[in-house]
């Protein structure tokens, strides 16, 4: 029986190559990779995030905590939306695409440290922050301890960069009561600038605003956050400062409702007007359309709430430590100290009851 005909077989096409994990690509390639994939800066992705801005990226970059596929990532490295990037074996979901952020006004009392981490364990302004989905919170600018007024706090670290860098020159504007009352030469010269510890500082304006008694008011417009800028330029004349509130920050002003010690979420359209005079990128995604109802509770002004009780180094310490290591603790005088004699008459009196509960029970049996 004649077998049939066979065909020669065609040549095997050789197995495709697994693909190999993408190395990160440095400074001086990152041109070159972009135009061959595409992708978008890491440090880029991560301020867009809001995991800090674009220079705190690059730090954190440079510190070997960033992983790309498991390689240690490089500052201007390229990833895509195929890349796994990781920072300390957690990995991270980057927008690829922008999304619109959020922005907090906050009206802060005295008293409260504007830090993530006081080591003295005294009420800061992140305590009462509502948590968020995506990115961190980031304070736009810094208020001491005494000092009141509009605080500014977005996800979004490029919003805060264009706040805060100071190239960009955004005014801050400070209602001031001092003790005393300045000359017109003293505010010609405070506009004109002095010199201080680290180096000169002026007013870009300053006007007053009345007062009674010896306390006068002062409206002053300045375009730099050094520490303690304006009460130095004050107390250069000795004249101190008795209350520092900022009233704007850049086109933001410190809404009449929003009193002291709460807060007021920016509304869609307010952030994109935000966007648009950075000079940053608007979202491409229509804006989310919400109820009456939604919108009137998305930009109520509302009271924070503190998440978590901070304990100072000295309480940790004494939590810490042994019972024999702890401070004595010194009884009070109107204290009294529980004694055998009231263990017996609660062992007594615990007896009764039950002696009466038993024989409840065998009566209804």
């Amino acid at each position: 029986m004649a077998r049939p005909f066979k065909s020669p077989k065609a040549a095997s096409t050789p197995r495709p190559a697994k693909p190999q994990p993408s190395a990160p690509v440095s400074a001086d390639d990152a041109d070159a990779a972009s135009a061959s994939r595409a992708g978008q800066r890491l440090h880029k992705l991560l301020a867009l995030a809001g995991f800090g801005s674009r220079r705190d990226m690059e730090t954190l970059i440079e510190s070997g905590r960033i992983t790309i596929n498991g390689q240690v990532a490089l500052v201007g490295a390229v990833v895509d939306e195929h890349d796994v990037v990781r920072l300390d074996s957690r990995i991270l979901h980057l927008p690829f695409e922008a999304e619109l952020p959020q922005v907090l006004l906050y009206h802060k009392p005295e008293g409260e440290m504007v830090t993530q981490d006081d080591p003295e364990g005294r009420a800061t302004v992140f305590d009462k922050l509502p948590r968020i989905k995506q990115g961190k919170w980031i304070a736009i600018g810094r208020l001491d301890m005494n000092t009141s007024g509009l605080l500014i706090f977005t996800n979004s670290g490029e919003l805060a960069n264009y706040f805060m860098h100071p190239r960009y020159e955004v005014e801050r504007e400070y209602a001031v009561r001092i003790l005393g009352e300045l000359t017109p030469e003293q505010m010609s010269q405070l506009t004109q600038g002095i010199e201080l510890e680290d180096g000169p500082a002026n007013f870009e304006s300053i006007h007053a605003s009345g007062g009674e008694g010896a306390n006068k008011w002062y409206q002053v417009v300045i375009k730099e956050g050094r520490n303690r800028e304006v009460r130095r330029l004050f107390e250069a004349y000795h004249l101190p400062v008795s209350r520092l509130m900022r009233v704007r920050f850049g086109p933001v002003a410190l809404p009449p409702r929003l009193k002291r010690g709460t807060m007021l979420k920016l509304e869609q359209k307010q952030v994109v007007a935000l966007l648009e005079w950075a000079g940053l990128p608007v979202p491409r995604k229509p804006l989310k359309q919400l109820s009456p109802h939604e919108k009137d509770r998305a930009t109520r002004v509302f009271v924070p709430k503190v998440r978590k009780q901070r304990r100072s180094l000295l309480e940790t310490a004494n939590a810490s430590a042994t019972p024999e290591q702890r401070p004595a603790r010194a009884p009070t005088a109107n204290r009294r100290i529980r004694q055998e004699s009231d263990l017996v008459q609660a062992s007594r009196q615990n007896a009764r009851l039950n002696t009466g509960a038993k024989k409840r029970n065998d009566r209804n049996r």
